[in-house]
């Protein structure tokens, strides 16, 4: 039994489990509904997945199954099931039917599954490896029962908590992005979640792509604007209307670049600047690199995968202490403002511009390059399939490591 990297386990799940073939090559299947064309943090971890796996594990045979327009497959592994789009969903899909997307589970033939989300995907994941006898992984990537309470009101949360639950028990085993959400999953009665802090691509985001006076103009901006940028979806839980309140309460010389988010932030600030999504990894880095710093104003953010995408690309953070996003952000790479309310949000701001900007997003870089790589990542994630297959060839580097 391993730490907190390795595997823990859940051994009355794993009794129901029949055991797996051994030795032969591990088919790894991912599977959820967080995926679509404007996906941030859970796409990119999947699709880091991928890449990693046809690298440092070439034996190991991945399929991702996803929500799409229609059914397809990309001839590298990506499954796509046709689901009807979410009215005012983004982009996202809710696919219908767990029979149907458990039989296209068990079509890929898979030694462990992985579910990305407690939805009809991952209740499929459940069933199809019950059907298998393999295990079956639960990644909890939202707070379902803080979400509901945000949307629906205080009334919601409690019988949102007791589903969650109910739903993450039954995996054979629990990963969450961070400390704060494992907690969350403990408190809710969801016993050993491992917290498996995601990684970064440190050679895509680098402070190397920055083109600081390129990116002002383009923006009809002076060289002498403090740009602070954020980018994610306009969803209600990032707070995005304390980042532009706060902007328009620090004035000049301050503007707000906003990715992704959406052009009604325009209506309520002036020095508020708005850009589309940015789908392209090395585009948004160059985003990202060109500016000052990187403001997060989600006081209950399950990780923030683009903070560290900004910290990779040299840039120092504003954010808020509590969830996710304090256990990646301190006085070495930022400042945490006390709550995620206007006035210490600005406050915090100008406290970290009254310091030394390049060092403090220098020791950022340092943080995400020493910290979180992918290569840290993922080998302790195959550690954690090999402990619940007993398949080695999770472990090993290449083909010939299995023969």
């Amino acid at each position: 039994m391993l730490s907190e990297g390795g595997w823990l386990g859940r051994p009355a799940a794993l009794s129901s489990r029949a055991s797996v073939a051994r030795g032969n090559g591990a088919r790894l299947v991912d599977t959820t509904m967080l995926y679509a064309p404007r996906s941030g943090g859970v796409k990119r971890y999947l699709s880091a997945k991928r890449a990693w796996l046809a690298i440092h594990r070439p034996q190991v045979r991945h399929s991702l199954v996803v929500p799409g327009a229609a059914d397809g497959y990309d001839g590298a592994g990506l499954w796509s099931i046709y689901t009807a789009p979410l009215p005012f969903g983004d982009g996202y899909r809710w696919p219908a039917s767990k029979t149907a997307w458990m039989k296209r589970l068990i079509r890929r033939r898979p030694t462990v599954i992985e579910a990305g989300d407690p939805y009809t995907p991952g209740l499929a994941a459940l069933r199809a490896g019950d059907k298998l006898g393999v295990p079956v992984v639960g990644f909890c990537h939202t707070d379902l029962a803080a979400l509901a309470a945000l949307h629906f009101g205080e009334w919601a949360e409690k019988p949102v908590r007791r589903r969650w639950a109910r739903i993450y028990n039954q995996f054979d085993q629990v990963l969450a992005p961070s400390r704060y959400i494992a907690d969350r999953l403990g408190e809710a009665g969801v016993d050993g979640a491992i917290a498996l802090t995601l990684g970064v691509d440190v050679a895509t985001f680098n402070p190397l792509r920055a083109d600081r006076d390129a990116l002002r103009r383009q923006l009809g901006l002076t060289p002498d604007r403090r740009l602070l940028v954020f980018a994610g979806r306009p969803a209600r839980e990032k707070k995005i209307d304390v980042l532009v309140e706060a902007a328009g309460q620090l004035g000049d010389p301050y503007t707000l670049l906003l990715v992704g988010a959406g052009p009604g932030a325009l209506a309520t600030a002036p020095n508020v600047v708005c850009l589309p999504y940015e789908k392209e990894p090395a585009g948004l880095a160059r985003l990202l690199a060109s500016c000052d710093a990187f403001v997060h104003a989600n006081d209950a953010e399950p990780f923030g995968l683009i903070t560290l995408e900004a910290m990779a690309c040299g840039l120092p953070v504003v954010g808020v202490a509590s969830g996710g996003l304090a256990e990646t952000v301190d006085e070495q790479v930022g400042v945490l403002a006390a709550r995620s309310a206007v006035g210490p949000f600005a406050e915090a701001i100008e406290a970290l511009f009254a310091r030394d900007l390049a060092a403090v997003g220098a020791e950022a870089r340092v943080r995400a390059v020493t910290r979180h790589g992918w290569d840290r990542v993922f080998g302790r994630l195959t550690e954690i399939y090999a402990g619940l297959t007993g398949d080695m060839s999770f472990l090993a580097s290449d083909e010939a490591a299995v023969r």
